[in-house]
């Protein structure tokens, strides 16, 4: 007997409390004392819920996302987005591209150049229409990690002329409005960089002075550090609506709790995720609020739809990497957001009755103050949980029986709705976001058997399910024989599928000075090096394919629109790409408007193979083909071999690629790869 509760084991359920026969009376004297935690509104509520969500870019996180076909693209957006089905997501938050490297590739910007905009490029505008179409609630937020090279006037520094860059951040945020009728309400500073207190307080300005007062901004997405700069400015705390911090191991300081601002884990999980990712953010969903009182938590990255040879590879709350096949996974981490999600909303209020269970785990308990209550539960053990940072100091934890008194306005609560999901590392059958029979409170009271590595939520609400469609095609790998001729006449996103830029930015150009066959083609657009937030390369690149491929041909039509100094590659076994590029090896095939060819080992163009005269120039087209196989490399120009049997020890595999050698105007048409 728990806290007056008589309890029974309901079929697959553990102990939980039920009014039942003297029966069952025995079965709950053999649990052992266990320990009572109290639901209480009397004294009052804790801080008001703010949402869970997901982040798309830092960067091309959902780049391979948009080539999807239907109907499995929209059935992944279902599963992100769509209220009462899968993660429900209650956030988005997106990179607003600056053109450079920023995890796993990069993103294109609004304004390439200053006298430049355009609101249709890339794809998180599209991905925001779409998570707003299924919930039209959703929380929008951008924040930039890189910015076009004109913003800094020549600096890779984008604070020194604080007018310029908050003028470009605001164009974007009025551009979604524009042409997309999305409307942001939280925009970020630098992500994961310095903050600068005058470019904080002239963004707070700009955005007031053209009518976005309602716009918040989130600052600064680092460390907790801003805060004390708050405390001791009170201009700067008047402009900062939120305190966002990265991967706060669920802990906040002082100082940030002492700003009275709401306090966001902005950034969080970038776990693999596997079954084990999914404990990890079980527990900072809890923990975050329990130990350091945040009120939403984003996730890094939304959906891992990038090359999982990448940086980060599988770092999302679900998988969608193969396009071509048309397979997705629905990973845990989805099930788990749905236990918070589907039983909140943002404008809920935590109670002051959270904490810590006795032996390990935790609990969080909400209302929307109309009398409803979600009680999430979780206990998972420390080596199924860790997530990729912070370090997780050691616990113990432990199966423990746990009685709940409901108090305050709950007490009248007579049923809760059960759901629970059971990692079951042991016998690695998972159960993930199971409903169970409700369960009837005695005297405002329930008991629960909680073992290791569970997620329970207990809920006035009614409306959740797991949503399902038919199982997706089977994984598969890239096709051995790909082409891209490039020719549409209206494309529905800027960028040629599964190209993923990894350096430079690569759009589909329409080329009407060329009245023969190269009316369409892509061309990659950037003129200057952008204000970085990694060390991209020198040269631009784009990388394709199978990261295991090894024998291939790769071939494509080029064309360099620099006189002087224009030079452009195609490439194979191409070994890095993100944060990496710099280092990049692999065999690049190159010419250049001066009229002479190279082939070296590395993009850097360093280590040399082969070189010689090509004839090529500028406004010319050229056809590149490039040959690999075993430790031997072949190129042709035009159909006429140009050089062959270079040697090749490494790589052994890589991706496909086009670049060029500087940050320069160029053509790619007509690209092809056969691979053996």
């Amino acid at each position: 007997m728990f806290g007056g509760v008589r309890c029974s084991r309901m079929a697959g359920m553990g102990f939980v409390s039920l009014a039942v026969s003297i029966v069952g009376l025995g079965l709950c004297s053999s649990l052992g004392s266990g320990q009572n935690y109290f639901l209480d509104d009397t004294a009052g509520l804790g801080r008001v819920f703010d949402g869970i969500g997901g982040l798309s870019g830092g960067g091309a996180t959902s780049r391979l996302l948009v080539s999807y076909a239907e109907p499995h693209r929209s059935r992944i957006l279902d599963f992100l987005f769509k209220p009462n089905f899968g993660a429900s997501l209650q956030i988005l938050k997106v990179e607003i591209g600056g053109d450079a490297q920023t995890t796993d590739g990069t993103e294109a910007s609004h304004m390439h150049y200053e006298n430049d905009e355009n609101y249709f490029r890339g794809y998180e505008w599209w991905l925001m229409k779409e998570a707003k179409k299924r919930n039209p609630n959703i929380t929008l937020i951008g924040l930039p990690w890189a910015f076009p090279g004109w913003v800094g006037r020549g600096k890779n520094w984008p604070y020194d002329f604080p007018d310029i860059t908050a003028a470009y951040v605001v164009n974007w945020i009025l551009g979604a409005k524009q042409y997309h009728d999305l409307d942001i309400q939280y925009i970020g500073i630098w992500n994961e960089r310095i903050f600068d207190i005058k470019y904080i307080k002239v963004l707070r300005n700009t955005l007031d002075k053209v009518g976005l007062s309602g716009v918040g901004i989130v600052a600064a997405d680092g460390n907790w550090s801003i805060s004390q700069s708050m405390i001791t400015d009170p201009h700067l705390n008047d402009s900062v609506e939120v305190v966002g911090a990265h991967y706060p191991g669920t802990h906040t300081v002082t100082e940030a709790l002492k700003t009275g601002k709401k306090l966001w884990s902005s950034e969080d999980y970038s776990t693999f995720n596997s079954d084990t990712g999914g404990g990890c953010w079980a527990r900072i969903l809890n923990q975050n609020y329990v130990n350091g009182f945040m009120t939403a938590t984003i996730s890094w990255n939304l959906v891992a739809s990038y090359y999982e040879d990448l940086p980060f590879g599988r770092d999302g709350l679900m998988t969608a990497e193969e396009p071509w096949s048309g397979n997705y996974v629905v990973e845990s981490p989805i099930w788990i957001t749905a236990h918070t999600t589907q039983f909140t909303q943002p404008g809920w209020t935590y109670l002051q009755t959270v904490g810590h269970l006795t032996q390990g785990g935790s609990y969080v308990a909400l209302t929307d103050g109309k009398g409803n209550l979600t009680v999430v539960i979780e206990t998972m053990t420390h080596d199924h949980s860790a997530c990729i940072r912070p370090p997780l100091p050691p616990f113990n934890l432990t199966s423990q029986n746990a009685t709940f008194q409901l108090k305050g306005s709950f007490v009248s609560i007579k049923e809760l709705q059960v759901w629970r999901s059971q990692f079951n590392f042991k016998t690695k059958k998972p159960s993930f976001f199971e409903k169970l029979p409700p369960l009837k409170l005695v005297d405002g009271s329930f008991t629960l058997h909680l073992d290791e590595d569970e997620v329970y939520t207990l809920t006035t609400i009614t409306t959740g399910q797991k949503g399902s469609y038919p199982d997706p095609p089977p994984s598969a790998r890239f096709p051995k024989v790909y082409k891209d001729n490039f020719d549409v006449r209206t494309p529905p996103f800027s960028e040629a599928p599964l190209f993923a830029d990894q350096t430079g930015v690569f759009e589909y150009y329409n080329n009407l000075t060329d009245p023969g066959p190269h009316v369409f083609t892509l061309r990659q657009v950037l003129t200057e090096r952008p204000i970085t937030w990694v060390a991209d390369a020198d040269q631009t690149i784009s990388v394709i394919g199978d990261y295991q491929w090894q024998n291939l041909t790769v071939t494509c039509d080029i064309y360099m629109e620099n006189v002087k100094s224009g030079g452009v590659f195609i490439a194979a076994r191409v070994d890095k790409g993100g944060q990496s590029i710099r280092t990049a090896n692999g065999v690049f095939f190159w010419v250049f408007a001066d009229g002479k060819y190279k082939v070296s080992n590395d993009l850097a163009g360093q280590t040399v193979l082969a070189e010689g005269l090509s004839g090529t120039k500028a406004y010319d087209w050229n056809t590149l083909s490039l040959t690999v196989k075993g430790q031997y490399a072949s190129g042709q120009l035009n159909g006429y071999t140009l050089w062959k049997s270079a040697v090749v020890l490494n790589p052994k595999t890589g991706w496909a690629a086009i670049g060029t050698q500087s940050f320069e105007l160029a053509q790619f048409d007509n690209f092809s790869v056969l691979s053996e």
